[in-house]
């Protein structure tokens, strides 16, 4: 912006200043925007030299501001003051030509001196107001917009200089952005040669591919032709081998028939050489004059106990006693004799007071002792609601069961005595009566749990 261009505040003139000029009655100069800042400068600076009473009011808060401050926040303040209050200008106008020393004595006489700031002149002329005060600023004006209009050229200098020299940079920059785009578009064209070429060779393989499909969908057609006839063939033999299983399970049914046939015929057989064996023992009996008996050997036996002597009536009933001890040694040395064990009806009854573990436990021991004496099979069953895991190992001979969930011992028992063959001695110890009966029915000799407990006490 050029000096011609800056407007500053009107600073009107106070009435009756300069009241001997010509032109006293003329409108307030317009100062150039340099000039005008430099009053509000001087003004400002010299703003807290006034006594109190010389000071406005309006401008004693201003006057309190750091000086850094004073003339850019009091600047429109001070310079309505200096407008408004000519006492007030020639105050500011009388210190300023003081403080400035001779340049301010010159202007103050109405002299610009050649080597002076015009601006500094034109601010002092204004606040002090000498003759030809019109004149000075008219000078300083012409000087400061010939500073600003030099400054402006060199300005423009400044910019073409500029200009000139961002466009060699720009045409530099030209040629190697030409100088990349000429590699590239050859990059381009050589990429673009390569790329015709592996077109070239893909549309070949491409057309060879086609041809091996259309080869592989004609030899799938063949294949599934061969397939199906295939899986015709492969229905029919399905169907031939059905009829031969068919025919086999005929004869099967066939040779089951004969089988029994045959089985009857040997039963027959069988049955016939009993009877014949039979009438010869018949025959035998009347060779050798045999008539029968009203009594059997062991009514003998029984006889012979009734009349030795020192055996009372009471010795005589034990002997039958399932109770007794030494009824189930009897039992125990027959042959592959089979102990059967009723293991909480006995262990109830014969210490009650120890914990079940504990009763598991003795039992366990002592049938043990009796295998290991007889040689015979010991099984002991109990019931598996209170099936426990992590038992020590069973004795030799002896095995440890226990009924499975919904069953009880007594119906495990049963099992165990059906599953014997018939004809081998069976000893089930149980004071259970059902379990008595049932076992009794299938061929075994029930025991009673005193004499097992009488037994394992023994030794």
């Amino acid at each position: 912006m050029s000096a011609s261009d800056s407007v500053s505040d009107r600073l009107p003139e106070e009435a009756g200043d300069d009241a001997g000029h010509a032109d006293g009655a003329a409108p307030e100069p317009t100062l150039p925007e340099p000039v005008r800042q430099r009053v509000t400068t001087l003004a400002a600076a010299t703003l807290p030299g006034l006594p109190l009473d010389e000071m406005p009011v309006a401008l004693r808060r201003v006057a309190r501001f750091a000086p850094n401050r004073r003339a850019r926040l009091g600047g429109q303040a001070i310079a309505a003051q200096l407008a408004a209050d000519p006492l007030f200008r020639q105050r500011i106008g009388t210190r300023v030509v003081t403080d400035t020393g001779d340049l301010g004595e010159a202007v103050a006489a109405g002299m610009a001196p050649a080597a002076a700031d015009p601006v500094e002149v034109a601010a002092i002329a204004y606040l002090a107001r000498p003759d030809g005060w019109r004149e000075l600023l008219a000078e300083a004006g012409q000087a400061v917009r010939a500073d600003v209009d030099s400054a402006a050229i060199a300005g423009q200098v400044r910019d073409a200089e500029q200009r000139a020299a961002r466009a060699e940079h720009d045409r530099a920059v030209a040629r190697v952005e030409a100088d990349k785009l000429r590699d590239e578009l050859a990059r381009v064209r050589e990429e673009l040669g390569q790329i015709r070429e592996e077109s070239r060779v893909t549309g070949k393989a491409l057309r060879e591919a086609l041809a091996a499909q259309k080869r592989a969908s004609d030899l799938l057609a063949t294949e599934k032709g061969r397939a199906a006839r295939a899986a015709t063939d492969h229905e029919a033999e399905v169907r031939r081998l059905r009829a031969r299983l068919a025919e086999a399970e005929a004869a099967a049914a066939t040779g089951k028939q004969a089988a029994k046939e045959a089985r009857a015929a040997d039963d027959a057989r069988l049955w016939l050489l009993l009877e014949t064996i039979g009438q010869a023992a018949s025959g035998l009996r009347r060779e050798l004059g045999l008539s029968p008996t009203d009594k059997l050997p062991a009514d003998y036996v029984a006889d012979q106990a009734a009349e030795r002597p020192g055996v009372p009536e009471r010795s005589r009933a034990r002997a039958q006693d399932t109770d007794d001890p030494g009824r189930l040694d009897q039992l125990l040395a027959l042959p592959r004799a089979h102990l059967i064990v009723d293991g909480y009806n006995v262990t109830k009854r014969g210490f009650a007071e120890m914990s079940l573990e504990q009763q598991r436990k003795r039992l366990i021991t002592g049938l043990g002792g009796i295998a290991a004496q007889t040689g015979d099979e010991v099984t002991v069953v109990f019931d598996g609601a209170e099936r426990v895991h992590g038992l020590p190992p069973a004795p030799r001979n002896v095995r440890v069961l226990f009924s499975r969930k919904g069953d009880t011992a007594d119906e495990l028992i049963r099992q165990l005595v059906r599953a014997e063959p018939a004809g081998r001695p069976l000893v089930v110890v149980s004071s259970d009566r059902e379990v008595a009966d049932g076992v009794r029915r299938h061929g075994a000799y029930p025991m009673g749990a005193d004499s097992l407990i009488r037994r394992l006490s023994r030794g």
